[in-house]
């Protein structure tokens, strides 16, 4: 599916001018890709070595920066590394709530002061995939909040856009990181 449409709720929230970018868990690569071709330098993490694998091969002319990793570590980004935006979108589910704590902690320590992260929370009967935890939009932005993230954006309970997924919602986040 086009990030266009996926990410629709996140594209006001996208640095305007050309900046550094994670795609915290990019899978096949689409989102990436999108975020390469709006001007951007994007680095792409995603912890399947087959989806990454998909992916620099079918975005290999892109402006993008492929590592075999995952949060909430982010292991493969050097210290000093930082970001205007980090887009986490498709991966909220798959982290525990001891992971999704450190996840926001150490996506606070490598945005820039002002950029700005973009979650999305998957809920509803478990698709392919045996870990996956239920989301909650009230503990994702008391979380974030310890770590000097402030929600600036928040919808709740859009429908799916995958067909056969009648149950599934999805929340939309999108945090600040202050001074």
């Amino acid at each position: 599916m086009a990030f266009e449409e996926t990410n629709a709720d996140f594209i006001p929230f996208l640095p305007i001018n050309p900046s550094r970018v994670l795609d915290a868990g990019c899978g096949a690569g689409q989102n990436a890709a999108a975020l390469a071709r709006l001007g951007h330098s994007v680095t792409a993490v995603d912890p399947m070595p087959d989806f990454l694998e998909a992916a620099k091969n079918n975005y290999r002319d892109s402006n993008i920066s492929w590592a075999n990793d995952s949060l909430p570590s982010l292991a493969s980004m050097e210290t000093g590394w930082t970001f205007e935006f980090v887009l986490i979108d498709g991966v909220w589910h798959h982290l525990s709530a001891a992971e999704r704590m450190a996840s926001l902690e150490r996506v606070s320590h490598l945005l820039l002061e002002g950029g700005r992260c973009a979650i999305s929370l998957r809920n509803g009967p478990a698709g392919a995939g045996t870990h996956l935890f239920p989301t909650n939009v009230e503990e994702t932005i008391a979380t974030a909040s310890k770590f000097g993230l402030s929600c600036i954006f928040r919808i709740e309970n859009q429908s799916s856009l995958m067909p056969g997924k009648d149950a599934v919602k999805w929340a939309r986040l999108v945090f600040e990181r202050g001074v």
